[in-house]
């Protein structure tokens, strides 16, 4: 099942976040999640991961790790193809 993780943190949060990723050499996922892919705005504040895992409780014990320096909202997806038979394969 896929998730995805937005996340978002304070500009005071920055330093401590960076410092941890790089202690963590990622971002710290539990055993049976895998990090699909993950984007940073631009901007700063905030990102995006999609996250593939069997267990909903693995991606949010993922999310644990980090929960003292940002807020983050994990919403369950579904391609729009099993609700939309009609649109597989349109681009």
């Amino acid at each position: 099942m896929l998730f995805m993780n937005i996340y978002t943190w304070e500009p005071s949060q920055r330093d401590a976040l960076v410092k941890r990723r790089l202690e963590k050499k990622g971002p710290a996922l539990a055993d049976g999640v895998k990090k699909v892919y993950e984007w940073t705005d631009v901007g700063g504040g905030r990102g995006f991961m999609i996250l593939e895992a069997s267990d909903p409780k693995a991606a949010m014990t993922s999310a644990m790790v980090w929960s003292d320096l940002m807020k983050q909202e994990i919403v369950p997806l579904i391609d729009t193809t099993e609700i939309f038979p009609a649109e597989k394969g349109k681009g």
